[in-house]
């Protein structure tokens, strides 16, 4: 939940259909308001003229992967002069070596974590990135 009692925006980028399905219906389920993207240049773009809580950013995706969105959305918040906003981006890939959540990190992700993603790995991702400071 947002301080405004509205349910957190998140942004899944994910070019798998049944990836999409899957993930789009368990965020759903657990109350978040979720937007898909296709690719990553789709989120680049979704990024830009709206406001997400969290990014759940698949890693193999056609136009444009994962690292390449990344660095596009990092480029634009350091863009915008004085500009607080960080939007939380999750890698999530198949590829669960370690020097593949480095490559993430260094690339300016914020977390990792490998599919499949259980619903318990999920929720732990979204407290930590989610969780509303108290008033």
């Amino acid at each position: 939940m947002r301080q405004d009692g509205r349910p957190a925006r998140i942004l899944l980028a994910e070019d798998n259909p049944v990836g999409q399905k899957i993930a789009r219906r368990l965020l759903e389920m657990l109350g978040y308001d979720v937007t898909v993207a296709v690719d990553g240049a789709a989120a680049v773009q979704l990024v830009e003229t709206e406001i997400f809580d969290l990014c759940l950013m698949d890693m193999h995706m056609p136009v444009m992967d994962g690292l390449e969105a990344t660095a596009a959305i990092r480029r634009s918040e350091a863009a915008v002069q004085d500009s607080t906003r960080h939007l939380p981006i999750v890698a999530m890939t198949a590829n669960a070596m370690a020097s593949h959540r480095a490559i993430c990190l260094a690339a300016g992700m914020d977390d990792y974590v490998s599919k499949p993603v259980s619903r318990d790995i999920l929720l732990r991702i979204l407290d930590r990135w989610l969780t509303v400071p108290e008033p």
